[in-house]
């Protein structure tokens, strides 16, 4: 080992981990000051920190409350094994920061820890779940594949045995389950793919091409962010404004989306969604003329 290193190490044993180091005349080396000194478990910088920080308060406010006790107990771990001038002190440094979360729905821990042991062990699902969309309450044999969290929503992604097809179920919407000992041969199935077909909570059917003209006025937020895993790179228009496109078998969640930006969005295609935009806006519409929506119909809730 050279010098240099030697040199480099000391001064990173003493400035960045705090120890007691003290030259020894008779050896011509150095040693601990403090016999009892032991290097920290855990070393652990300033930004470190702050990632682990942002990630904790993230996962309390996004993921739901089930994740808040182990979330705290992995905090209280972490600053007993921490020495030197770096501290976990997550009450100081809320006092700079600031999250604002979404209204989540309530997720039993129970069925979170429970639904992730069945996705694991290959073991169906008996669930009592309750549909916002049909205000039906039914029970249903799921195969368990995956649990994806959208906005703060923790969904189950499964092969449901009463509609013999694939469904999202929200879990805040499970009433009763049960783990059932009957095993299930795993298929082929691509998270990441089968996310791509939807908008946000709604699948069903195959992908269309989903085309949305945004004005000048709209275009400046578009911008800003990306709106979808197939999104094509934003096409300019003359007057200022965007058109974005993107490929979705969700329709419903994508009128849903496009209905909140008013007369700032403009669907092109496909004709079926510039239908429904069509129908719902003139309905509402309605409500601010004569009183009452012609023709309207209850909009679907998210996963069914």
């Amino acid at each position: 080992m050279s010098r240099r290193q030697i040199l480099y190490d000391l001064e990173y044993l003493r400035d960045r981990l705090q120890a007691p180091l003290a030259y020894d005349r008779r050896r011509k080396g150095y040693c601990y000051s403090e016999p009892t000194w032991m290097l920290p478990s855990i070393a652990i910088t300033q930004g470190e920190l702050m990632a682990f920080f942002l990630s904790v308060e993230v996962a309390q406010r996004f993921l739901g409350t089930p994740f808040e006790a182990p979330l705290r107990e992995a905090v209280r771990k972490l600053s007993r094994e921490l020495q030197g001038d770096v501290r976990v002190d997550l009450e100081e440094m809320r006092r700079h920061y600031t999250f604002s979360a979404p209204a989540l729905p309530s997720v039993n821990a129970r069925l979170l820890a429970d639904v992730t042991d069945a996705i694991r062990q290959q073991r169906q699902v008996r669930i009592t779940y309750h549909s916002a969309h049909n205000n039906e309450t039914t029970e249903r044999s799921v195969d368990p594949y995956h649990l994806a969290n959208i906005t703060g929503d923790w969904v189950l992604i499964g092969f449901d045995h009463l509609r013999d097809d694939w469904r999202d179920f929200l879990l805040a919407r499970v009433t009763h389950w049960q783990m059932l000992p009957k095993r299930f041969e795993r298929v082929s199935f691509d998270a990441e793919a089968y996310a791509e077909s939807a908008f946000r909570y709604q699948h069903g059917g195959e992908p269309q091409r989903v085309e949305i003209r945004f004005d000048e006025y709209q275009a400046r937020w578009i911008r800003e962010r990306k709106w979808h895993d197939t999104q094509e790179p934003l096409e300019e228009t003359p007057d200022g404004g965007v058109i974005l496109r993107f490929r979705s078998a969700g329709l419903e969640e994508v009128k849903r989306w496009v209905l909140q930006y008013g007369a700032h969005a403009r669907v092109l295609a496909p004709e079926e969604l510039r239908r429904m935009v069509g129908e719902d806006l003139r309905a509402a519409a309605a409500l601010y003329t004569d009183g009452h929506a012609p023709g309207g119909t209850e909009p679907p809730g998210e996963p069914s």
